[in-house]
């Protein structure tokens, strides 16, 4: 689609107001994402890299995450990539000053999430999506969160 910001092509774009994330390309075009966002308080803002990738990622609730939703608690040992993890098929992890923020642009095992606001904070995309962003973003893409 057509894309007016201003960015370099090759950074990624994350309006979270709309719900979008764009994957600017060159000549004013972009490809656009529906994305899921954080709750109200919780949503990364600014601008990151991506210092990390991985394919079925492992996840493990941060201990801001457990205080705040105790039903997570029964998950601190982690869980192993696959479908039933809340990360998805990928996950793009994402640094700040070369250090791991604890946000990050992932796959989702509730897709239907797509367009709201629920998460702790990280970007959600369903799984087709976010294996075709994983497979076109090398590691030290820009990432633009307004």
């Amino acid at each position: 689609m057509r894309y007016d910001g201003n960015e370099p092509a090759g950074t990624i774009v994350v309006d979270t107001s709309q719900r979008f994330l764009y994957a600017v390309e060159t000549d004013g075009w972009a490809t656009r994402y529906g994305v899921g966002v954080g709750e109200q308080g919780l949503s990364f803002k600014g601008t990151a890299t991506v210092g990390r990738k991985a394919d079925w990622p492992s996840w493990t609730p941060t201990a801001s995450m457990m205080k705040r939703k105790p039903r997570l608690v029964k998950y601190a040992g982690g869980v192993p990539g696959g479908p039933n993890n809340p990360l998805g098929a990928r996950a793009l992890y994402l640094y700040r000053d070369g250090r791991d923020t604890h946000f990050r642009i992932h796959g989702t095992n509730e897709p239907w999430t797509i367009g709201t606001a629920v998460s702790n904070g990280c970007i959600r995309m369903i799984d087709d999506d976010v294996i075709d962003l994983y497979d076109r973003t090398p590691l030290g893409t820009t990432v633009v969160v307004v």
